[in-house]
């Protein structure tokens, strides 16, 4: 593969064995990488480089990996898959909800998490664009949202379920589908995390401005007409 075509991925581990086994298996699927064991030194390569995917454990040295990923989050939307030994569900949803788009939990396959990063990377190359319904906006270039102008503020987790949403107006998608199209891969316990980002989004669009953007279709799951 021509090297200026390769994508390029930050490695932050600080566990040795595993970070060149990340870098031997990624190296040999054609990709660029770059590794740190540092959480400091890896929000100064996040914020002056431009990766195609970082992928950060939780527990580094002099700054922990949500903080790298809540500073990252001020000024860049590199995709970022998190590396952690909890299996708590707050500790998941701490990290989608300040920005994460994916998490594995060690001791992980290297096969779902090559899948996983084709996946990001795929999304992250292919949404571009404005998609617009009625008074709502979406900018997925600049990930920004708005209603009659308005600016609608989003984590994240909110503004990728909206513009799946907005991508799939007048066709009712149900919860497992919304789980592995947003979340990446089934969401660890139950569909519920989707009902909970709903209600989110209702709070900061249909409570605010008076109207019904989310249908929901009982028994089927939601919809955006």
């Amino acid at each position: 593969m021509n090297a200026s075509l390769k994508k390029h991925i930050l490695i932050v581990e600080d566990e040795a064995a595993i970070s060149r086994f990340l870098q031997l298996e990624l190296e040999h699927e054609n990709y660029d990488c770059s590794v740190c064991a540092d959480g400091r030194e890896a929000l100064g390569l996040a914020l002056e480089r431009n990766f195609d995917l970082i992928i950060l454990d939780v527990m580094l040295p002099s700054l922990n990996g949500i903080e790298v990923l809540r500073r990252l989050r001020q000024t860049k939307q590199t995709p970022v898959i998190i590396l952690t030994a909890r299996d708590q569900v707050v500790d998941k949803v701490t990290g989608l909800d300040i920005g994460a788009d994916d998490y594995m939990t060690k001791p992980f396959a290297i096969e779902e998490l090559l899948a996983r990063i084709r996946l990001h990377t795929k999304r992250a190359q292919s949404g571009a664009g404005a998609l617009t319904c009625g008074k709502l906006s979406v900018n997925t270039d600049a990930r920004v949202a708005a209603y009659d102008g308005h600016p609608i503020d989003l984590t994240k987790k909110e503004f990728d379920l909206l513009e799946y949403l907005m991508n799939n107006r007048n066709i009712v998608v149900n919860r497992e589908k919304l789980l592995d199209a947003v979340w990446g891969f089934d969401f660890y316990g139950s569909t519920n995390v989707v009902d909970v980002y709903v209600r989110y989004l209702r709070s900061k669009i249909d409570d605010v401005y008076g109207v019904t953007v989310i249908e929901t279709v009982r028994g089927a799951g939601y919809v955006i007409r």
